[in-house]
């Protein structure tokens, strides 16, 4: 499986101003500029699409871990934070909050903490990462 998605930039770097389309279409010329990443401008940016990359691909691969383990999730919810440091960036941090039925609090922490590990966008990032995870 290959994905795929475009950038168009104009302009100088701080000036000029972008857009990124996707594959699916999902994001379609969906603007980014200097104010959308280090300000409070219009639109996306990179670190914030790298957040929603890695919320979704952990949820969704805790969930495949959890029905592995006999367990089927009601809810759960990801919030990602991409932390970018002097033009570094430096960590992702996952904070979960989900409702399992019959799970032990230990074997949760165990299938969140394999779903960290073993997500295809965890083994991509060469970053820091870090995980919260609360079973409600």
């Amino acid at each position: 499986m290959k994905r795929q998605a475009t950038a168009v930039w104009n302009g100088s770097g701080k000036e000029g101003n972008g857009h990124l389309t996707t594959q699916s279409t999902t994001l379609n010329q969906t603007q980014y500029s200097f104010n959308s990443r280090f300000a409070e401008g219009v639109g996306t940016n990179p670190e914030e699409l790298m957040a929603a990359a890695h919320a979704g691909c952990f949820t969704m691969k805790l969930s495949f871990v959890l029905g592995a383990a006999g367990f089927t999730p009601e809810s759960l919810e990801t919030k990602c934070t991409i932390t970018l440091e002097d033009g570094v960036i430096t960590s992702s941090h996952l904070q979960l909050t989900a409702k399992v039925p019959g799970i032990s609090p230990e074997k949760f922490q165990e299938c969140a903490a394999d779903a960290k590990a073993n997500c295809p966008v965890s083994k991509a990032y060469n970053m820091e990462i870090g995980l919260e995870a609360e079973l409600k």
